[in-house]
């Protein structure tokens, strides 16, 4: 998996979590990211992928989590609760990226920003998810 698109999805977590917690549009945070960040340093087309792809598909992403999570999805840690919504979303509509490299980066991405134990609960969920969204790749 390149560099650029682990970036991005680093990104797109902090937007996420930034659009959850604030409330704010996603095209002014989308915004506020790009006019921040080095253009080149991340793959632009895919952080707008997730950026855009999660709150419009967030009903059924919460409802995908739902049956694997111990508790409400607004009593997840916000930032956990970003990283399973973004994971989410790609095990579901980026069928092109293997579902060991989204469950992978999500648990780096709840050992940089989640609280300290949380990447085992980002793993033990995914790991789930993963099981019922993608039976297929899972039997090759």
């Amino acid at each position: 998996m390149s560099k650029k698109r682990s970036q991005a999805r680093h990104y797109a977590v902090q937007a996420i979590y930034q659009w959850q917690v604030a409330g704010q549009d996603i095209k002014d945070i989308r915004n506020q990211f790009v006019a921040d960040l080095e253009a080149d340093s991340f793959e632009l087309a895919y952080f707008e992928a997730l950026l855009h792809g999660v709150p419009a598909h967030l009903d059924e992403l919460d409802k995908l989590l739902e049956p694997y999570l111990d508790r409400s999805i607004e009593s997840v840690d916000p930032v956990e609760r970003a990283i399973l919504r973004l994971a989410a979303f790609e095990l579901q509509y980026q069928l092109e990226v293997p579902y060991k490299v989204v469950i992978n980066e999500s648990i780096e991405l709840s050992k940089v920003f989640g609280a300290e134990q949380g990447h085992k609960y980002v793993n033990g969920v995914l790991d789930k998810l993963a099981r019922q969204v993608r039976k297929g790749e899972l039997k090759r």
